[in-house]
Order: C-alpha cells, then structure tokens, then sequence
C-alpha cells in the first residue's frame, strides 16, 4: 500500500446482514423484538431482586448485575444497526466505531468474569453451606463487583489504544453489524502483528482465567453433590447451580462457535450472524432461563405484576 492511500479516516461502512431491500422490514422487526425483549428482560429481574428483600442476598446480587451488563452489552450494537436499517444507511463515523468497540469488549469481558464470580458465589454456597454468609459478605460482594468493573475497563482500554495506533485506507467496509475489533484489525493498511498478538493474549488470560475458574467451581461443586447421600438433597444441591451453568453453557459455546466458524469459514458474513447469538440472543434468554427455573424470581415478579 503506498503511503498516498493511507489516511486517517472520518468513518466506517457496516454492511449488516443483507443489502436486499425486501429484507429489511424483517430485520428490523426482528432485532427490535429481541431488543425490548432483553431490556424489558433484564429489567424485570432487576427491580424483582432490588424490591424483594428475599432476594438480597450475594447470588441474586450477581444477577442483578448480570442482568445490568446485559442490557448495556446489546445496546452498544443493537441500536445502531437499528437505526441504519430505518434510516437505509450503512456510515459509522471513525469516532462512533471506537466507541462502540471500546464498551462492547468492556461489556463482553465484564459478562465473562461475571459468570465466573457467580460460579465461585455457587461454590461457596453448596461446598461450604454453613460459612456461606460470612465468605460471601457485603463488602467481598462489592469488592468481588468493583474488581470486575476495573478489569474489564482497562481489558478495554489496552484494545482501544492498539486500534487507534492504526492506519485505515481511505475506504473502509466492516463486513459485520458492528465494529468488531478483528474485522478492524484485518482492515488495517498498517502492521497489525502487534495488535495480533496483544488480541490473542489478553483474550487468553480474560476467556480462560475466568473459563478455569468456572471449571474448578464447577468441578468442587460435582464432588460435593456426588457425596451427598439422598437423591432428593443431590436434586436440591444441583437445581441452586443449573441456571447459572445453563448460561455459562449459551455464553461460551456460542462464542466459541462463532470464532471456530469464522476461522474454518472466512466468511464474514457468516461470522455475523453466528455472533448474534453471544451479542443478542444469549442476554436475551437470560432473564428466561433465572425466572422460569426459579421459584424465589417468579414469587418476586408476580408481586411486581400484582399477581397473588
């Protein structure tokens, strides 16, 4: 690339899903669906757990939380592609695109360390039932949140710096729904090695640290259950921890599948639509899956709906 053709660019073209116009309604329709879906979702677990004093206790706090990053998680793309279809337009700026960037992976990180506090959170609470309440104290709670918060911020930040360290040529199409950073960095005209690199090994330590974390949990938690001797206490112990290993479950599996497909595939296109699994449908499915396995979450929102 001769250094005439590189420039620093004022915006980006997200290509979506589909440039048939017959499609487009559908799209809409659909994504606004899941949206609300998610928003009104998550919300509902949120005020159910803040106005049920039952529920105040560390393991609703975490999905309080979870359910706070996931609404935050898909408004950082959702909204936008929502308003390109509407508006027929594909332009991000420059500015707009590294912002989304920065808090979807500020989003995303803080989803995966989420979930391993709150494997660690079910640990705690079926291996050690009787000191639950004093490990698991107020300020550990807060303390446990805040470092996630600090950590996933700067996971963010590191990513931010690298991209704006980079060259764009003049015309720049993301073949996504959104600006996912691989798609930037594969679109540079300047040397990405090092962006690679930092990529792939703060994707190490952010995925699996917390992915061991959850495993180890998890693998305590089996021991314990297995030691159990009524088939009606194993039953009990278990049904505490399945939802949460239900969405640990959807959160990894989809993301591990998309990034597995883009690279078997090289499709892009192909690539977006697997990512809205982990983006859109897994938040989605949260509030779903913690309500209608739990009976502490129905009781709270039918009091909220006024149902007795």
């Amino acid at each position: 690339m001769e250094p005439g053709n590189i420039t620093r660019i004022s915006k980006f073209l997200l290509l979506g899903f589909s440039e048939r116009p017959e499609l487009q309604p559908l799209l809409f329709g659909l994504f606004l669906s899941m949206y609300l879906i998610n928003v009104f979702g998550n919300l509902l677990i949120i005020l159910a757990v803040s106005s049920d004093s039952h529920l105040h206790t560390p393991m609703y706090f975490f999905l309080a939380n979870l359910s706070f990053v996931d609404i935050c998680f898909t408004s950082t793309t959702v909204p936008k592609m929502l308003v390109n279809i509407q508006t027929q337009t594909k332009v991000i700026t420059y500015e707009d695109c590294i912002t989304q960037m920065n808090f979807f992976i500020t989003f995303a990180g803080m989803d995966d360390i989420l979930l391993s506090v709150m494997a660690y959170d079910r640990f705690v609470a079926i291996c050690h039932p009787l000191h639950y309440m004093v490990i698991m104290n107020p300020r550990l709670c807060g303390l446990l949140v805040l470092v996630s918060w600090i950590t996933s911020v700067l996971y963010s930040l590191v990513h931010t710096l690298m991209v704006l360290r980079l060259s764009f040529c003049t015309e720049v199409v993301i073949p996504h729904f959104f600006c996912e950073i691989n798609q930037m960095i594969q679109l540079a005209c300047s040397d990405t090695f090092l962006n690679n690199v930092v990529m792939y090994l703060a994707a190490v330590l952010l995925a699996g640290g917390p992915l061991a974390g959850i495993l180890y949990s998890y693998s305590k938690i089996v021991s314990s259950i297995h030691g159990i001797s009524s088939a009606q206490g194993k039953f009990k112990a278990f049904s505490t921890c399945a939802s949460h290993l239900l969405v640990v479950s959807l959160f990894y599996f989809t993301s591990l599948g998309v990034y597995l497909s883009s690279a078997a595939t090289q499709n892009s296109h192909s690539s977006a639509t697997a990512s809205v699994m982990y983006t859109v449908v897994t938040p989605m499915l949260n509030p779903f899956i913690y309500s209608l396995r739990n009976r502490d979450i129905k009781r709270a929102l039918k009091r909220i709906v006024g149902i007795q």
